[in-house]
């Protein structure tokens, strides 16, 4: 038996007057999930635990089958495994985003843009070797990672500070949203200076020349200590791959003991090279009984509030990946393939939310017969739909039956 996760990020959505009321998924052309409705068991999940952020660590350690009240400890220790990072027991990994703020006085701006217009992974390293050059220190160290997501890691440092993602504040005036805890005004400090750091630098005058958002400012969130956690090898007792463009996912792969497939032309973005995804995915079983393929595009969609954007990348996903997938994975015989969102991010709100999100569960041995269903979020009020209240049981279930 062969076992194919695939995970549209942030997918499911909420009804938009610029769609005829329709949400994304449902305005979007999905001719290969619609298919796998009809053949398949149909249901949702609740990803995020009751008073958890809804985040896409969280998100995916429930899918993959890890309880996070027990199991997770903060998103930048995943990303710290992922471009190679080991933390000692002392550490406290930070994500580190270049960030674009829009400002006069230097402690009033606003959070114009998390990504910094998405800046290419070349021109962000060489910023961020120039905060760690200007700012690191023997107990802060600064490392690159992919486009606009970095890593500081903090020896000694807290763990306990209340960091707000600065996808969550976009448009927002940043002052009520800068770090709050055990030695706040150390990252407060950095986060200040970065501006001197950053401004006036090449890449930001080239950038700004091109017409591009400039990367002014580091933003320090997602802190944690390195996890403890079995492996899926361990759990299951079945040995895995996972794609993915986003060092978290990754990350988060690496714990769980997952080969880790490198694609050339993954972006995150809806530029991403979809079929190298799927291609790469499907030879990995040849190795392996179990992948988990990420696509982050219809995330990154839903929080820069581009409807068009998302309801495009969600196309791409269903033809280019998850078609891929239908079809490659006949020549193994019996499979098991497992669609849905990590969570929805809904285009109004331009952040998660911790809604339910639906899945489709297709087994080539037993197929259903839903007749005119369709995938979309009306899958959660389907008669008869399979509602996992602990979204982590949902691995179980799609393994073991049970």
């Amino acid at each position: 038996m062969k076992y194919i996760v695939i995970i549209g990020d942030g997918m499911a959505d909420r009804p938009l007057k610029e769609l005829g009321g329709k949400t994304p998924l449902q305005y979007a052309s999905t001719k290969n999930m619609d298919r796998l409705a009809r053949e398949g068991l149909l249901g949702g999940a609740h990803t995020i635990p009751e008073g958890m952020h809804p985040g896409s660590d969280v998100a995916n350690l429930s899918i993959l089958g890890y309880d996070p009240s027990v199991y997770y400890s903060g998103r930048a220790p995943l990303e710290a495994a992922s471009i190679g990072v080991t933390l000692k027991d002392n550490d406290v990994a930070f994500r580190c985003n270049l960030v674009t703020l829009r400002y006069g006085e230097r402690t009033q701006a606003i959070m114009e843009d998390y990504s910094s217009g998405h800046i290419s992974t070349d021109e962000a390293r060489e910023l961020i070797m120039e905060v760690d050059r200007r700012l690191g220190s023997d107990s802060m160290k600064f490392y690159p990672g992919v486009s606009y997501r970095h890593l500081m890691v903090w020896t000694d440092g807290p763990a306990d500070l209340e960091c707000i993602p600065p996808h969550d504040i976009l448009g927002k005036d940043i002052v009520d949203y800068l770090p709050v805890g055990d030695r706040d005004a150390v990252l407060r400090k950095i986060m200040l200076d970065s501006v001197d750091v950053l401004d006036g630098h090449q890449v930001n005058r080239d950038r700004i020349k091109a017409g591009k958002n400039p990367a002014n400012s580091v933003w320090f969130w997602g802190q944690g200590r390195r996890p403890s956690m079995p492996t899926f090898l361990e759990k299951y007792g079945i040995s895995g791959s996972l794609v993915s463009a986003v060092d978290l996912t990754k990350g988060l792969g690496i714990y769980a003991g997952f080969e880790i497939l490198n694609v050339p032309g993954m972006t995150g973005y809806i530029d991403t090279n979809y079929k190298g995804k799927a291609d790469e995915a499907l030879l990995s079983l040849d190795r392996v009984d179990f992948v988990y393929i990420h696509v982050e595009a219809p995330d990154e969609a839903g929080h820069s509030g581009n409807y068009r954007d998302k309801v495009k990348a969600i196309e791409d996903f269903d033809a280019i990946v998850v078609g891929a997938v239908m079809e490659g994975a006949k020549r193994f015989g019996d499979y098991r393939i497992l669609v849905m969102p990590d969570h929805p991010t809904p285009i109004e709100l331009r952040t998660h939310s911790d809604d339910p999100v639906p899945f489709i569960l297709f087994d080539s041995r037993r197929k259903q017969c839903n007749e005119g269903a369709v995938y979309d979020e009306s899958v959660l009020e389907r008669e008869g739909a399979l509602i996992f209240k602990e979204g982590h049981k949902l691995m179980d279930y799609f393994i073991r039956g049970e």
